[in-house]
C-alpha cells in the first residue's frame, strides 16, 4: 500500500486523483493546491506545498512515506521538479527539466524533430520581429502559424488567416512582450491543413504505450470560431485518425522522441503527449507536450481499465513492458468545459455553482473541477476562467456528446459559457465506421434475400425450355426466339414493385410518380443488357379502388413510359377487399424489351484490367431502401410534411424522398447500341456493393473513387440521422450513381460524348482481383467524402440527442424481460422515448435483470426488503435511492412486492405498472389461469398508472392477444409476454413525453 502526491490544481489533477483512487495499491492521495472538487474524492487530502520550493517538496514527500509523486502541470516540470525528487530518492512520474525542453522551449522542440526525422510542419525561429515579418512574407509554403517558444498556459499560440496578421501576431509577442519572457523567441511555421488529433504515450524511458487517441478543441465558440483558449472540450477516441496512421505515429514520432531524448541523454518519464495534424501527406507533429493534456486527461483516463497507480509505477521503474494498457471497449467519452464570464480574456470568481450534485448521480457522468472553491458561507463557486468539465460516457459518439451537452444546461452558475459542438467533427466517421442502423434492422434482410434465389434455383431450372437464357438473379430474364423456332432477335424481360416507398406516398398523398418508379425499375434493368424497352404493363392491388388515385398512379406509369420510349399495352386491376387495410395499395410491373443477338450484355469475357468505369448520377435514393429511409424518419422524430433540411428547393421529406427514380433509356441507349458498352450495372438494392458484381467476370475487382462524384445531400442527412454505417450505405443505396457502364479505356471518351446529356463522369477502373480481395467493390475515399456530406445535419441532429429526458428507476425482483425491453426503448434518444433509466433497483441479488442493467451500463442497487423490519422502512430506503438518483418515473417491472401506500401516494402519477391480463379484468395473481378458467377468447396486457388498490390505476396502453385451443398457463404467459414488450415501451413514451398525465381526480389527461 502507497501514498501518492499529485502536484496541481485543476480538471487534469481531479481526473488523475479520481483514477488514482480507484487503485487497490493506493492508501492516500495528498494534492497539492488541489481545488474543492478534488477534496471530495475517496483517499483525497488536499495539502498547501510550496511547489516552487522542490527541495522542500521532496522532504515533505520522504515525512509522508510518499510512494509516487505525479506532477500535473507542465511549470514545474520545466523548472526541473522531477530532478530534484529523483536526487532525494523519491519516484516521479513526469520527465526532468532537460526532458521537459519538449514542451517548455519551441525552439529547441522543432530542432530536435529535424535532428530526428520527425515529421512536422516548416519552420523559422526569431528573436527579431522584422526578421520574422521577413520570413512570413517571403517563405514558399503559407507560414501563418506564430508561437511563443516559452510555456504560455496554452495561449502562446496565434493561428494567423493573412500574412498581415501574422505580421501583427510577431510583434504583439516580440514588441509588446504580451506574453512576457515566454514569448522572447517565436516560432513561425507552416498552417498545416487536415483535423487535429492528439495521441499520448505513457513511457518509462524507453518503452512507449500508446493511449487511445482523442481531439481537444482549442477556440472559444461553436464552429472553432474565437480566441484560442486551454481548451473547451475533448473526446475520446478519435475516430479520424485510422490505425495505420495511429501505427506510424506509434512509430514514427513517439517511439523516434523516446530513443532520440535517450540518445541524446535526456530519458523521458511520464506521458508524451503529441499534438498531431493529419496531412493528406500523413500525420505531422504540431506540439509535443511533457504531460497529460488538459482537457483530454478527463476524457481519456474514464475509458482506461488499468490501474493508473502501477502504470505510473512502471513507468518510473522501466518496467512499462511488462503491463498492457486496457480499455473500456466500444465506448467514448466527450467532456464539455463550463467557462466563467470573460473567458478566455478574464475570468469572474465568486459566483455560485448548482446543479453539479445532480449531474454527478447521473450514471455515466462525471464532473471534474477545473476553477472552483469553496465560499465563507459554504458554497461552491467559480474560481478561475475553466470552471468544470463535464464528462459523459456512452457506446456511441453522439450520444456521449449529447449526455455531456444535457448535463452542462442542468449545471448553472452566472456567466457560465460551453461550447454546444464538442466532438462534432467527428460523430460522421464515427457513425460511418460504427453505426448500428441496418436494412435488416428496419425489416429487410438482404442476405436473406440472397438465401432465397439460392433456394429457388433448382426449382426454376426445372421450368427451363429451349429459348430460356441466363438464370435468375440476373438483372432480366432472357428468352432467345430463334431457338424457340423464331427468327427474331433475343427478348429481355423484367419485373419489379416500387417496395415500401409506396408508404410515403401513401402517407403524403402524393401518388403520382410512383408509376414513373414502377416503369424505371424495370427499364432500367432491362436495359443492363442492351435492350430496347418494347412494351410495359402495370399491375395494381388494393383493397377498395380509389378512382382518383388509381388514376394518378397509371399517370405515372403511361409518364414514366414516354420517358422509356415505350408502350403501355395493358395491365390489371385487383381489388381485393380484406387483402389490403384501408387505402393500401401495391403496384408490380413488367417491361419487356429486345436487343440484337450481337449486342447483348453483359460481354463478361472482354471486360479485362484498365477498363473504365463511367458513373451516371442518381436523382436521389431512388426506389430502394425505404424500409431503412422510413426507420431514420421515424428515429429523427419528422414527419413527411417537414421541412427536409438537406433540400435545396425547401421541400418537405415527402416531396424529397418521392423525386422519381431516374430513367435511363434514352440517353444511354445510343451508347449501348454502339457496341462501345461491355456491362451496364443498375445500381438498386444492394446498392454498389452488391450490383457491379452481377456484371463482372471471375477474378476481377472494380476500384470507385467517391471523390469523382457527387453524393446528394440526402444521403449524409440519412448517414448522420440514422447513425448508418459505410458499408450499409454502399450495399443499400445508390449514394449517387444510378447506372454505372463499363468500357474499354480506348473508347471511353467517345462513349462519354454519346452520353453528355446524363452529365457522365469517370469513376474508377477494373482490376485484377486479388486472393486477399473480400470484395469485388472497393471504393476509395467514401468516408471522407461523406464526412463532409454529413457534416451539415450533425447539429440538426444532435437536437434530437439533446432533447430533456425524463430520468427513470425501474424497480424488479427476477429474469427482467420486461426491464430489457425499455432498456432497448430507451438506450437510444433518437427513437423518441423521451426517457432515460439511470437506476435498477432489485428487492433480491444475483437475478438476472441486474445483469441486463449491468450489460447497458445502467447503475443498479440491490435493497433486500428481509433486510428491513417493516414493509414501510424497505418502501423508504427504496425511495431514497431513487430520489438520490434524480428520478422522475418509476417503473414496476416484475417487482414481486406490495407497495405501501405511503410509498404509493409519494410517486402518484409517476409509477407505471404493467399487468399480464385486459384490466379491468383478471387483477392480481395467476392473471393466466383466470383467464382460461374464464373460457374467454381474449386477454392481453395492460399498462397502467399505480394507485394503492391493486391493478386500480388508470389504464394508459392496452393489448389484445388470442387465447388459442389447447393453451397453457405457461404457453399464454408467454405470448402475452411478447406483447407487454411492446405495451411497456409505449406507456413509459406517452408519461415521459407528457401526452399524457393524471389528475387529481385519478383521471388520464391527454394532450
Amino acid at each position: 500500500m502507497a501514498n501518492v502526491l499529485v502536484i496541481g490544481s485543476g480538471g487534469r489533477e481531479h481526473a488523475i486523483s479520481w483514477k488514482l483512487a480507484q487503485s487497490d495499491e493506493v492508501t492516500k492521495i495528498y494534492v497539492s493546491p488541489g481545488n474543492a472538487g478534488i477534496s471530495q474524492v475517496n483517499k483525497v487530502i488536499c495539502v498547501a506545498l510550496d511547489i516552487k520550493d522542490h527541495e522542500a517538496v521532496a522532504s515533505w514527500s520522504k515525512e509522508n512515506n510518499i510512494g509516487l509523486v505525479v506532477v500535473g502541470p507542465e511549470v514545474p516540470l520545466a523548472a526541473g521538479i522531477a530532478d530534484v525528487l529523483h536526487a532525494n530518492g523519491v519516484n516521479c512520474f513526469g520527465p526532468g527539466r532537460d526532458a521537459a525542453r519538449i514542451e517548455s522551449d519551441k525552439d529547441w522542440a522543432k530542432s530536435f524533430m529535424d535532428r530526428h526525422g520527425i515529421p512536422t510542419a516548416r519552420w523559422g525561429a526569431f528573436t527579431s520581429a522584422d526578421k520574422a515579418k521577413a520570413f512570413i512574407v517571403s517563405s514558399s509554403f503559407p507560414a501563418l502559424v506564430v508561437k511563443a517558444s516559452g510555456l504560455a498556459a496554452g495561449k502562446g499560440v496565434i493561428v494567423a488567416s493573412s500574412q498581415s496578421e501574422a505580421g501583427k501576431a510577431v510583434d504583439s509577442i516580440l514588441t509588446d512582450h504580451i506574453l512576457g519572457t515566454a514569448g522572447n523567441t517565436v516560432v513561425v511555421e507552416e498552417l498545416l491543413e487536415g483535423e487535429e488529433v492528439s495521441v499520448l504515450a505513457f513511457v518509462d524511458g524507453s518503452n512507449i504505450s500508446v493511449m487511445l487517441p482523442s481531439q481537444d478543441h482549442k477556440r472559444h465558440m461553436d464552429g472553432d470560431t474565437g480566441a484560442n483558449t486551454g481548451g473547451m472540450g475533448a473526446y475520446c477516441p478519435c475516430p479520424l485518425i485510422s490505425e495505420s496512421d495511429l501505427a506510424k505515429v506509434k512509430d514514427t514520432v513517439l517511439q523516434k522522441a523516446v530513443n532520440g531524448l535517450r540518445m541524446e541523454k535526456t530519458p523521458f518519464t511520464g506521458v508524451l503527449y503529441a499534438g498531431l495534424m493529419l496531412t493528406k501527406n500523413g500525420p505531422k507533429v504540431l506540439e509535443f507536450n511533457c504531460r497529460f493534456g488538459d482537457p483530454e486527461a478527463q476524457v481519456i483516463l474514464p475509458l482506461l481499465q488499468s490501474d493508473l497507480y502501477k502504470i505510473m509505477l512502471a513507468c518510473c521503474g522501466g518496467k512499462l513492458d511488462k503491463h498492457v494498457l486496457r480499455w473500456r471497449p466500444n465506448t467514448y467519452a466527450v467532456g464539455v468545459v463550463m467557462a466563467s464570464r470573460g473567458y478566455p480574456e478574464s475570468s469572474s470568481k465568486g459566483n455560485i455553482i448548482t446543479g453539479h450534485d445532480v449531474v454527478s448521480r447521473r450514471p455515466e457522468h462525471l464532473v471534474f473541477h477545473c476553477g472552483t472553491t469553496i465560499s465563507a458561507d459554504g458554497n461552491l463557486v467559480t474560481n478561475g476562467g475553466r470552471v468544470l468539465i463535464v464528462t459523459a460516457i456512452a457506446s456511441e459518439l453522439m450520444l456521449a456528446a449529447a449526455k455531456a451537452t444535457i448535463a452542462c444546461g442542468t449545471i448553472v452558475f452566472e456567466g457560465a459559457q460551453y461550447r454546444t459542438d464538442i466532438s462534432h467533427k467527428g460523430i460522421a466517421r464515427s457513425l460511418l465506421q460504427e453505426g448500428c442502423l441496418s436494412y435488416k434492422a428496419s425489416g429487410v434482410d438482404i442476405v436473406a434475400g440472397d438465401n432465397l434465389i439460392r433456394r429457388i434455383r433448382p426449382a426454376v431450372a426445372q421450368t427451363n425450355r429451349n429459348g430460356v437464357l441466363g438464370s435468375i438473379g440476373s438483372f432480366g430474364g432472357l428468352f432467345d426466339i430463334k431457338a424457340a423456332g423464331y427468327k427474331d432477335p433475343v427478348l429481355v424481360s423484367g419485373t419489379d414493385g416500387v417496395g415500401t416507398k409506396l408508404k410515403i406516398a401513401q402517407a403524403c398523398g402524393l401518388h403520382s410518380t410512383v408509376g414513373i418508379d414502377l416503369v424505371a425499375m424495370c427499364v432500367n434493368d432491362i436495359l443492363a443488357h442492351g435492350a430496347e424497352p418494347l412494351f410495359f404493363l402495370d399491375y395494381f392491388a388494393c383493397g377498395v379502388l380509389n378512382v382518383d388515385v388509381a388514376s394518378q398512379v397509371v399517370t405515372g406509369v403511361a409518364e414514366g413510359c414516354q420517358r422509356a420510349g415505350c408502350a403501355l399495352v395493358g395491365g390489371e386491376t385487383a381489388e381485393m377487399p380484406g387483402m389490403y387495410a384501408g387505402n393500401d395499395y401495391d403496384l408490380a410491373g413488367f417491361a419487356v424489351g429486345a436487343v440484337e443477338r450481337s449486342k447483348l450484355i453483359p460481354s463478361t469475357d472482354k471486360i479485362q484490367e484498365g477498363d473504365i468505369i463511367i458513373g451516371l448520377a442518381s436523382s436521389g435514393v431512388h426506389s430502394n431502401g425505404f424500409s431503412l429511409v422510413r426507420k431514420v424518419l421515424e428515429r429523427s422524430g419528422f414527419q413527411y410534411s417537414d421541412p427536409a433540411p438537406f433540400s435545396t428547393f425547401g421541400k418537405s421529406f415527402g416531396e424529397e424522398f418521392l423525386t422519381p427514380t431516374k430513367i435511363y433509356v434514352k440517353s444511354l441507349l445510343p451508347a449501348v447500341q454502339s457496341g462501345k458498352v461491355k456491362a451496364v450495372a443498375h445500381i438498386t438494392g444492394g446498392g454498389l456493393t452488391e450490383n457491379i458484381p452481377r456484371v463482372l467476370p471471375k477474378g476481377y475487382k472494380v476500384q470507385i473513387d467517391a471523390l469523382k462524384w457527387k453524393i446528394p445531400p440526402v444521403f449524409g442527412w440519412l448517414a448522420a440521422a440514422g447513425g448508418i454505417n459505410a458499408s450499409e450505405l454502399l450495399r443499400t443505396f445508390n449514394c449517387g450513381i444510378g447506372v454505372i457502364i463499363i468500357v474499354s479505356a480506348s473508347d471511353a471518351e467517345a462513349v462519354l460524348q454519346l452520353i453528355a446529356c446524363e452529365t457522365p463522369c469517370t469513376i474508377g477502373t477494373v482490376e485484377l482481383q486479388g486472393d486477399r480481395d473480400a470484395s469485388q467493390v472497393i471504393v476509395k475515399n467514401f468516408v471522407s467524402v461523406m464526412e463532409t456530406v454529413m457534416r451539415p445535419f450533425v447539429n440538426s441532429v444532435m437536437r434530437v440527442h439533446t432533447r430533456n429526458r425524463k430520468q427513470v428507476g425501474v424497480l424488479i425482483s427476477g429474469s427482467g424481460t420486461n426491464l430489457q425491453s425499455l432498456i432497448d426503448a430507451t438506450i437510444d434518444p433518437g427513437k423518441g422515448t423521451g426517457a432515460e433509466i439511470v437506476i435498477v433497483i432489485s428487492n433480491k441479488p444475483g437475478v438476472q435483470g441486474l445483469i441486463r442493467a449491468k450489460n447497458a451500463n445502467i447503475p443498479t442497487k440491490v435493497i433486500p426488503h428481509t433486510a428491513y423490519k417493516s414493509r414501510l422502512a424497505f418502501d423508504m430506503a427504496v425511495h431514497s435511492e431513487l430520489t438520490a438518483a434524480g428520478v422522475e418515473i418509476v417503473c414496476l417491472a416484475g417487482f414481486m412486492r406490495i407497495l405501501t401506500g405511503d410509498f404509493v401516494r409519494l410517486w402518484r402519477g409517476r409509477l407505471i405498472n404493467i399487468h399480464p391480463a385486459l384490466l379491468p379484468l383478471f387483477k392480481g395473481t395467476h392473471a393466466h389461469r383466470q383467464a382460461l378458467e374464464a373460457g374467454v377468447r381474449i386477454t392481453g396486457c395492460t399498462a397502467h398508472f399505480v394507485e394503492e388498490d391493486i391493478d386500480a390505476g388508470a389504464i394508459l396502453v392496452q393489448e389484445s392477444v388470442q387465447i388459442e385451443v389447447g393453451d397453457t398457463e405457461e404457453s399464454l404467459q408467454e405470448r402475452v409476454k411478447l406483447t407487454e414488450h411492446k405495451v411497456f415501451p409505449k406507456a413509459l413514451m406517452l408519461v415521459a413525453t407528457e401526452k399524457v398525465f393524471l389528475n387529481e381526480a385519478g383521471k388520464l389527461v391527454w394532450k
